[in-house]
């Protein structure tokens, strides 16, 4: 048997595995169906929540996988195990629900359980999800529940608009919580201590291996520590401009419009 450059491949999705359509390309469905036939673990990390990712994964010819999502709050296999999770205290994620912004340039949504709730109905927000149909359940965050709460997020027309409240969340709740871009017009919000690098952790101690034998991808700043950690972490070519200021050691690759985590990948395991 040949001996594998790394037993795990781990990967954001969003400007990352995703193509500029918002899902896995032919290209990448069949290099990650390859990859997982030479024994390589596959791992999804991010931020969004495991119903939407389990529906993508089940699209492929894969038996072996996991899931790190909403930010590294859960960890499922692919049978459905929940293997790890960490969530926001119900109190406190309903206190932070309740925090003001301005409507008309943010909006609030959380995911709780296998659920997305939204303030107000955004039909475009469906085009990220057209493999999943994974869709949101509008609310009046007043009147709604902490329960179970992977993570609050707030997405603003632009970064401008999400910059006070912020400061304002740190402020309060930084402390307690652990506060991210996902994007440059997405904030999140989890509990202390999620990360998808944390996660990863506690899932790789059920393994025969550790995060120095992962190989990992990512664009955005809830990436940092997960590329930081594992043994290889590459950065898009179309990453947030911050991450690339904040990794400038890491080695950077294409675009995920090009399919470049696919193209990466078969360069370093041999796959043709």
């Amino acid at each position: 048997m040949t001996m594998l450059p790394f037993r795990a491949f781990v990967s954001d999705m969003d400007g990352t595995l995703l193509n500029g359509n918002h899902v896995i390309g032919e290209f990448t469905r069949e290099t990650l169906e390859k990859l997982a036939h030479k024994g390589v673990d596959i791992i999804l990390a991010t931020g969004r929540g495991y119903a939407d990712v389990l529906a993508q994964l089940n699209m492929m010819n894969i038996e072996n996988a996991a899931m790190v999502t909403s930010n590294g709050a859960e960890v499922h296999d692919l049978k459905g195990n929940l293997l790890y999770s960490n969530y926001l205290p119900e109190d406190l994620a309903f206190e932070i629900m309740q925090e003001k912004f301005d409507e008309q340039t943010i909006f609030l949504n959380s995911y709780q359980d296998n659920d997305w709730f939204i303030s107000t109905d955004v039909p475009s927000m469906a085009k990220y999800h057209k493999d999943s149909g994974f869709s949101y359940q509008v609310v009046d965050f007043s009147q709604h529940h902490g329960r179970h709460t992977q993570k609050i997020f707030f997405i603003g027309k632009t970064l401008e608009d999400l910059l006070p409240l912020e400061q304002r969340l740190k402020e309060k709740y930084g402390d307690r919580t652990s506060i991210i871009y996902s994007t440059p017009q997405c904030l999140e919000v989890m509990n202390k201590n999620v990360s998808k690098a944390s996660a990863l952790a506690e899932l790789v101690t059920h393994k025969a291996y550790d995060l120095s034998d992962c190989i990992a991808f990512g664009d955005g700043l809830n990436d940092i520590e997960m590329l930081s950690e594992v043994g290889k972490g590459l950065v898009m070519g179309n990453a947030d401009p911050r991450l690339k200021s904040i990794l400038p050691d890491l080695e950077q690759i294409g675009l995920n419009t090009h399919e470049s985590v696919a193209s990466y990948v078969r360069a370093v395991f041999g796959i043709y």
